[in-house]
């Protein structure tokens, strides 16, 4: 069974993405920033590619922390991720 994680720790976000060949990308909105994602293999029309300090910029004034995936059910390296509000207790 596969288990999903939730952390706000920068480096490991960076790490899980760069280890899938994910770049940090955004899609614009009206407002400030973005809604965030993360681009793997062929950049989407609506991501724009952006560095990792703007992003973790998003991230942090969004107040979200990131939900993972590791591994899927047969033990590859999972893709799966979405930006969930933090909780209470800021993990």
């Amino acid at each position: 069974m596969s288990q999903s994680h939730t952390t706000t720790n920068h480096d490991d976000i960076r790490k899980w993405a760069e280890e899938r060949d994910g770049r940090p990308a955004v899609v614009r909105t009206k407002g400030e920033g973005g809604v965030l994602r993360i681009d793997f293999g062929e950049p989407e029309e609506a991501f724009e590619p952006i560095g990792w300090d703007e992003f973790f910029r998003i991230f942090d004034e969004n107040n979200l922390a990131f939900l993972y995936q590791a591994k899927t059910g047969d033990g590859q390296a999972s893709r799966f991720n979405k930006f969930v509000e933090r909780d209470q207790k800021g993990r």
